[in-house]
């Protein structure tokens, strides 16, 4: 095991000998320096793994040789030694930087006490070493799983726009309308897990979903689906800004996709234009998805079907804990989720 080097900076030769001999003797190598400049001309052409600092020597004080040794670049620990009674320098050299203070007694048990503080301040240091590599470790594990996760939200991305893809691909070579409409849902739900994946590998986020630019993304996905249909009515978007777990995004964009299709698909008669309106807003702990439309109403524009979709969205609510309510009047439909926070 190697020897720990002090440095000693004390301009009075003979006490300066003695603390050698007694650091010494406890396995120290100990190098003198005769006053402060000296001690930083040293520390700037050698390494050392602790420094003990005298206060009184003449052209400066070590309070000020300690400010100069704090600015080196990873400047070693420094114990400050002084023969003032004055508990204010001590106080003022602890808050300058200094680990410890040993006051220099005349019969010089100091020595000693010094012994034991550099033992001390040398095993402090090499604790906090230990932790500063020990977080840099851990620091580097989690950027690299997060690296590893985007990418794996990348190829989950990729893969679900293929599957959608495929999806699309087989509606459309179906001339039975029911079930290019069934294909048609199984495709947005798709893409609505396919848009958190792809969101979350070009955020610097990677366990938490940006809601509003998701929805966004979303919405528009959609509507590029519906004019596909031959349904061109307009959507509109109004958000709160709110980060939500991936789990709960996903949940709650499989819900808008419900909704939204449903108001596309049945809100407006043929031939009739309108406005299909997303709301997402946040008060008292308490998130509120709404999606409305100026339509025919809810008894006219129920949908006749499986009821699967229904189904979806019931699971989906109670995933992000929440509740839906449908509000229907003689011009228009509103469907509210109010979920936890």
């Amino acid at each position: 095991m190697s020897r720990s080097t002090v440095l000693y900076i004390d301009d009075d030769p003979g006490i300066a000998r003695l603390v050698q001999k007694t650091l010494e003797t406890r396995g120290y190598d100990v190098v003198i320096a005769a006053s402060g400049p000296e001690g930083l001309e040293l520390m700037t052409s050698r390494l050392f793994d602790i420094v003990a600092l005298d206060h009184h020597m003449p052209g400066h004080t070590g309070l000020e040789v300690l400010k100069d040794i704090r600015t080196l670049p990873g400047a070693p620990p420094v114990i400050y030694v002084t023969g003032s009674e004055d508990s204010h320098i001590a106080v003022t050299a602890l808050k300058s930087g200094a680990v410890d203070y040993v006051w220099k007694d005349v019969q010089g048990h100091f020595r000693e006490l010094l012994a034991k503080a550099i033992a001390t301040a040398l095993d402090q240091e090499k604790l906090r070493r230990e932790k500063e590599a020990a977080d840099q470790e851990v620091r580097l594990a989690r950027d690299r799983a997060e690296l590893l996760l985007k990418e794996v939200n990348h190829r989950v991305a990729n893969s679900l726009a293929i599957v959608a893809g495929l999806v699309g691909l087989q509606r459309n070579s179906i001339k039975d309308a029911s079930a290019r409409d069934l294909l048609a849902r199984v495709q947005g739900r798709i893409i609505a897990i396919a848009s958190v994946h792809r969101r979350l590998y070009t955020s610097p986020d990677v366990r938490n979903v940006d809601v509003c630019d998701y929805l966004a993304g979303l919405v528009e996905d959609l509507k590029a689906a519906m004019v596909d249909e031959g349904r061109n009515h307009s959507i509109r978007l109004d958000c709160t800004k709110l980060l939500l777990p991936t789990d709960k995004a996903v949940s709650l964009g499989i819900i808008t996709t419900e909704l939204v299709t449903n108001a596309y698909k049945y809100a407006y008669p043929e031939n009739r234009m309108g406005e299909i309106r997303v709301i997402l807003t946040t008060e008292g702990g308490r998130g509120s998805l709404a999606v409305e439309d100026d339509g025919v109403g809810l008894n006219a524009q129920t949908p006749s079907g499986t009821g699967l979709g229904s189904k979806v969205i019931a699971s989906m609510a109670t995933n992000l804990g929440g509740e839906l309510r449908f509000t229907a009047g003689t011009h228009g439909t509103s469907a509210a989720l109010s979920f936890p926070l």
